[in-house]
């Protein structure tokens, strides 16, 4: 319940563990581990952790239900992340939990497939239109995941993760999710945005102990939006096609 007694599939990060589910509680301080530590490259998310910004979805399975859970607290997310006033101390990030249970993955890539598998899944079961302004297809620099009408940016992580530690948060599943906007207004192809995103990046070398991945890019500027959601582990050339079908919305399937 949220504090106008509505149900709601979001959890505050002071209220995690209040539902009795111990894995829950387990994800969340493996999480907290990471995102307090000073070294943790993504300053903005240490900095949202630090100030209890942080939503968390807890999914607890692969189930037609655990999708439409999922859906419906991502909903409550963007909901709430379109009234943002533009200030850093009012962006909440997202994280989205995955039950141990929910994935049969060992390796980066197969934890991909299903973290691809999951999209793929929002994006048929959401009935608001695609933006006209976002690219539909992966291979276009304008894509990225919509959901409810508004852009975001998705990032995975997972356990198999040994050479990117930072794009892992522990032994479950999660995607750690924002507005697409909020990366253009505080680390966009701008002077400012430039430093910060050097900035991170730095700190990605000193934590990952190897350079950041080439692919990671700013929006619109040549970089694909897809490639950055789930990092290999190696530098090397990706020749792998993006597994997101664009489907159109619920009225444009009716029609076709």
């Amino acid at each position: 319940m949220n504090e106008s007694g509505q149900n709601t599939k979001l959890v505050a990060q002071e209220h995690i563990g209040e539902d009795g589910e111990k894995w829950h509680r387990a994800a969340f301080e493996e999480i907290g581990e990471r995102l307090a530590d000073p070294g943790f490259p993504c300053v903005f998310s240490r900095n949202a952790f630090r100030k209890q910004l942080v939503k968390f979805i807890f999914v607890e399975d692969r189930t037609e239900a655990g999708i439409r859970h999922l859906a419906e607290g991502l909903r409550e997310y963007v909901g709430i992340s379109k009234k943002w006033d533009g200030r850093l101390d009012t962006a909440y990030p997202l994280i989205a939990v995955f039950s141990p249970d929910t994935v049969d993955a060992r390796t980066v890539e197969e934890y991909h497939a299903f973290g691809w598998e999951i999209l793929q899944e929002l994006h048929r079961i959401d009935p608001a239109p695609w933006p006209e302004e976002v690219g539909r297809d992966p291979g276009s620099e304008s894509w990225s995941m919509c959901f409810d009408g508004m852009p975001l940016f998705c990032n995975m992580s997972c356990p198999a993760h040994r050479v990117r530690r930072s794009r892992n948060l522990g032994e479950n599943f999660a995607l750690v999710i924002n507005p697409r906007e909020r990366f253009d207004v505080f680390a966009g192809d701008t002077p400012s945005g430039r430093r910060v995103r050097s900035n991170i990046r730095s700190r990605i070398h000193r934590y990952d102990g190897v350079p950041h991945s080439p692919y990671l890019g700013s929006y619109g500027t040549g970089a694909l939006e897809w490639f950055q959601y789930g990092l290999a582990e190696e530098d090397t050339g990706r020749t792998d096609e993006c597994p997101f079908t664009f489907r159109g919305t619920a009225e444009t399937r009716k029609e076709s």
